[in-house]
């Protein structure tokens, strides 16, 4: 079997930026990625990212939010913050090969209708999934490549 290519996502709650993350990378992944999720201060899964990604048709409402400490010791190839918070308390991870910053605005902090929050998740979902997939995607083919030039 063959090392897939992992990384980790971490927010500060692991409630709704870090599991969108997930979400997405896992559903528009092959085979060679692995993606996990955390956060500094694990919370929950919130119930409107869980609901965003449906309207994708992306489950996650099996997600459990998690420490970013769960993962100590693990080996990845990239470890993204995506928030300030998260960044700063996390300073470097030493069991990552590359680590990266890309902040998105926090929807939980939206106030309004429910539809104006919707549409605040709605938004930092679909600036994960421009913003963020082709990120991960380039680093993955250079990873991928990389191993091509080492056989």
């Amino acid at each position: 079997m063959t090392r897939k290519y992992r990384i980790l996502v971490i927010c500060t709650g692991n409630a709704c930026r870090s599991q969108m993350a997930e979400g997405l990378v896992r559903h528009n992944s092959g085979d060679g990625m692995e993606v996990e999720s955390a956060g500094v201060i694990p919370c929950y899964v919130h119930p409107d990212a869980i609901e965003v990604l449906a309207e994708l048709g992306i489950e996650i409402s099996s997600h459990r939010s998690k420490h970013v400490m769960e993962f100590e010791g693990e080996d990845f190839d990239l470890f993204i913050t995506l928030s300030g918070h998260a960044r700063d308390v996390c300073g470097p991870f030493p069991w990552a090969k590359e680590q990266v910053h890309m902040g998105f605005d926090d929807p939980t902090t939206t106030v309004g209708s429910r539809e104006e929050v919707l549409d605040a998740f709605r938004k930092t979902r679909d600036e994960i999934k421009e913003k963020l997939l082709p990120f991960i995607e380039e680093r993955y083919r250079e990873w991928a490549a990389d191993k091509e030039d080492t056989r």
